[in-house]
């Protein structure tokens, strides 16, 4: 290896790490910012700027008053109902829809996964007006139960996740089950659900990342904002057309990661071998 090689290699190498350094800075300056101004007073967010180090890091005054007056005791109760709820009933539909079109061969098998890959190509806000008008007609609009119906849809990309898991899974557990006298009701719940476990990890991962930060949808159709304002919805009481308190909302802000980032350190372990494991596979 000569000198020129030499060179080009430990400068490609040299940038390797300057563009992992550049990346990572981008990716933490927000969430520091949000820190520094969360301990902030009024005034001093006023008179310096976002990256000055605040006079007191005991100061929690802004975390007080944007838990209570954004009523987030409320907001958190809402999102972990709708959570709970919209994870529960996702899965059970996701893995039992699966479970049909990988293990059965029936006509218009292909037809409806090839319509679930043509429905996610398809924008969410352009069928808003169809959903709006199916939600006023059914009288789900500020109704959290309603919300919780429309969250619930399967979204394809979880279903594909479990039919790719489940071709994974060889059709002889299937058969020495039917042998044994085995429904297949009781192959699914007893034998195949069990080996789905890193899929729905997986899967509850992404619809739950998606439905705790919905926004759109939460403040569309719950429109009591008092009752059934979501963690997502509830630190927009701190903005309006004479300003916005950026002190409380990235105070607020820091209370709303706090949940999910006691989750992800409890259940860090279970979170990346679901990832790695429930990947789709070639």
């Amino acid at each position: 290896m000569n000198i020129l090689q030499k060179t080009t290699k430990y400068v490609f190498i040299a940038l390797k790490y300057l563009s992992l350094v550049f990346f990572s800075f981008v990716a933490v300056l927000p969430i520091v910012s949000c820190v520094i101004t969360a301990f902030k007073t009024e005034t001093e967010y006023q008179q310096t700027n976002v990256m000055t180090m605040p006079q007191s890091w005991l100061n929690f005054d802004n975390f007080i008053q944007a838990f209570q007056k954004a009523n987030m005791g409320r907001a958190f109760i809402n999102s972990t109902i709708i959570l709970i709820c919209v994870l529960f009933v996702s899965t059970i539909v996701g893995t039992q829809l699966a479970y049909v079109l990988d293990r059965f061969a029936f006509p218009g098998n292909t037809l409806i996964r090839n319509l679930f890959l043509f429905a996610s190509l398809l924008p969410g806000v352009a069928m808003q007006i169809s959903i709006y008008r199916i939600m006023n007609d059914l009288n789900f609009i500020n109704s959290l139960w309603g919300y919780i119906i429309m969250m619930c849809g399967t979204d394809v990309i979880s279903i594909y996740i479990y039919i790719q898991f489940f071709e994974n899974i060889d059709k002889s557990l299937d058969e020495s089950g039917i042998v044994d006298g085995a429904s297949y009701f009781t192959i699914f719940y007893k034998i195949l659900l069990p080996l789905l476990k890193p899929a729905i990890v997986t899967s509850c991962i992404l619809k739950g990342v998606g439905t705790y930060n919905e926004y759109y949808s939460a403040n569309l159709y719950l429109q009591d904002k008092k009752k059934l304002s979501t963690v997502a919805t509830s630190l927009y009481v701190f903005v309006g057309p004479l300003g916005s308190k950026y002190n409380l909302i990235c105070a607020g802000v820091i209370i709303s990661l706090l949940p999910a980032l006691l989750v992800f350190i409890t259940c860090q372990k279970q979170i990346y071998s679901g990832l790695t494991a429930g990947a789709v596979k070639g």
